[in-house]
């Protein structure tokens, strides 16, 4: 049975000065033919972020190799490599004016590196063109080919994101291939290949879980050092994707930021609608000072 959304669940649409700048970005990816997990994946805050003129970059096309039951991102065969896809990312972030640039991509694993040295070719033409800003980067787990993980580590994005998704009980269920051990591997691993670089992983949260396995899922991400927790509400994106299980309350989400901060994370943004990339350059901050004070 289909659970009627809550009240704190309503997306506020945006008017005025704040929706000439969502038009204006709308314009930029089009006129640049370039695609955003804002659109693809139906984020709700798109208006909000839109509005203040960020976005996430998808690149390597818009057709994921992957089928998770939760994403809203079409899959299939994908098309040939766009090598000239990482200089339109930076010509639309200088464009914007961006100082934190989040990127991320279609799992792609028709590739033998999943795409890795168009991630790292990314990074490089951002910081050509917007030398001063930020870059992090959301990846797939390379179907754990880890010289792929490398390469990308050594082009030292800011901050490295890979999402856990679900806890353990469930991640086969919600996840296409993606395998919640090798997600913890890649984080591990990524923190040793560079200590300094802030990594982050994000939870959905509303398909079955216990509260014992959020806190669970907390304790492997930070037995890996990872910096950065975003948690958030599944909301279902079509017909034939997981239904809702259960909508948290805001102050479950605030129990639960709570409970993290406590475990040692620099960062933890909770909430009904907080997506990865949600309030992601403040997210980065958090964690670069709290790691430069420890150093």
């Amino acid at each position: 049975m289909t659970q009627r959304k809550p009240e704190w669940l309503k997306i506020n649409l945006v008017t005025g000065e704040k929706l000439a700048n969502f038009n204006e970005l709308k314009q930029t990816m089009r006129g640049k033919t370039l695609h955003t997990v804002c659109e693809e994946a139906k984020c709700p805050n798109i208006h909000e972020c839109w509005a203040n003129r960020t976005a996430t970059f998808m690149i390597l096309g818009d057709i994921c190799t992957r089928a998770c039951r939760f994403c809203a991102v079409k899959t299939g065969l994908p098309t040939e490599l766009d090598l000239a896809e990482p200089e339109r990312v930076a010509e639309a972030a200088e464009q914007m004016g961006l100082r934190h640039v989040v990127v991320t991509s279609v799992a792609r694993d028709d590739l033998s590196d999943g795409g890795a040295a168009v991630f790292v070719a990314t990074i490089q033409a951002i910081r050509r063109r917007l030398p001063f800003s930020t870059v992090e980067v959301l990846i797939p787990d390379f179907l754990g080919n880890w010289d792929a993980l490398q390469m990308v580590m050594d082009a030292k994005p800011d901050v490295l994101n890979h999402n856990i998704e679900a806890v353990r009980r469930l991640s086969d269920r919600v996840r296409a291939r993606a395998k919640y051990d090798r997600t913890i591997e890649l984080l591990k691993r990524a923190k040793e290949m560079q200590p300094s670089i802030p990594t982050k992983s994000s939870l959905m949260i509303g398909v079955g879980e216990t509260v014992d396995e959020i806190l669970e899922t907390m304790d492997d991400l930070r037995a890996v050092d990872v910096n950065i927790m975003t948690i958030g509400q599944y909301l279902q994106p079509t017909r034939k994707h997981l239904t809702v299980e259960k909508y948290y309350h805001p102050d479950e989400f605030a129990m639960l930021k709570e409970e993290g901060m406590k475990r040692g994370f620099q960062h933890v943004e909770a909430g009904p609608l907080v997506r990865s990339s949600y309030h992601a350059h403040e997210q980065a901050n958090a964690a670069k000072e709290a790691i430069a004070a420890k150093s």
